[in-house]
């Protein structure tokens, strides 16, 4: 039995229908039963938890073989990141009790980097986590090619992509949430023994201009990728209802200079197969529905 918590969204979606594809036996760990209601139709069982429950992850868990866990999105953290040492404090109590035979874990490019900002959430998790007796992979994801979904509509209707990744010609690593989840399937079904971390990235670095050019492609017009300026973000964020803007806010910083990347020795590295334009052209489907 494999459980999966995020199974409603893009990376645990993919891992379970992976999963299931090769005749495994998938638990989704949900919140709210009514979502699950589509994957008990593929023949999952389905198990009610919230994220911050450690008891509720303990019976979720109990005699699985295999866990994925991952941090449900905060982008406006309390600036002790309350929330999610919560969260990360009930999984590690279930999964020290449950005792599956092996974990794999959603993380982040740049978890290894101590200095402050929005991905520190899941520095602290790879931390805790990384304590428990079971074997252990972390999986640090590039920057989410389907961010992009974002921008379809201004790409779309005024041609314009804004960025606050900058300068806008320069590339950082970026993978398909589809990838992930494929990666994560397969550590799933693999045995190991100890912690691994494996740096995941796509077939290539994106730059924000190399998003504007595919969605102009994808589109049939002129797209410009424009910076959003520096001095702009935070009272930007708030307008949007943010109350704690900072971490975000350090988190692009480092993107931009350059301190968040895969930089850490001793790590595993692998490629994803799904481009830039596979991706957009989905979003864009999408948003016409």
């Amino acid at each position: 039995m494999h459980a999966i918590t995020g199974i409603t969204g893009q990376v645990g979606g993919v891992v379970a229908r992976r999963l299931l594809a090769e005749g495994q036996d998938v638990r989704a760990v949900v919140r709210d039963p009514a979502k699950a209601q589509a994957w008990a139709q593929q023949g999952c069982e389905v198990a009610t938890a919230d994220a911050g429950d450690a008891k509720a992850l303990t019976q979720a868990f109990a005699g699985t073989e295999a866990v994925f866990v991952l941090l449900p999105p905060n982008f406006d953290p309390s600036p002790d990141l309350a929330e999610s040492r919560a969260i990360v404090a009930a999984l590690h109590a279930a999964l020290a009790a449950a005792r599956p035979s092996r974990v794999v874990c959603l993380s982040t490019v740049g978890a290894h980097q101590p200095r402050a900002n929005l991905l520190s959430q899941l520095s602290h998790m790879e931390q805790v986590l990384g304590e428990l007796p079971m074997p252990i992979a972390f999986v640090r994801a590039a920057w989410f090619m389907e961010n992009a979904q974002w921008d379809v509509a201004s790409a779309r209707d005024q041609g314009v992509v804004p960025s606050f990744l900058q300068p806008l010609e320069r590339a950082i690593p970026m993978v398909a949430t589809a990838d992930v989840g494929r990666v994560c399937a397969e550590l799933m079904a693999t045995t190991w023994t100890g912690r691994r971390v494996i740096e995941l990235a796509g077939p290539q670095p994106v730059s924000p201009q190399d998003i504007a050019a595919a969605f102009a492609r994808l589109l049939g017009h002129a797209v410009q990728a424009q910076p959003v300026p520096r001095d702009s973000w935070e009272a930007l964020f708030r307008s949007q209802g943010m109350h704690h803007p900072l971490p975000r806010m350090q988190m692009l910083d480092g993107f931009n200079e350059g301190w968040i990347a895969f930089a850490e020795a001793g790590t595993e590295h692998r490629t994803g197969e799904i481009g830039l334009d596979t991706v957009l052209r989905g979003l864009i489907e999408r948003s016409a529905v």
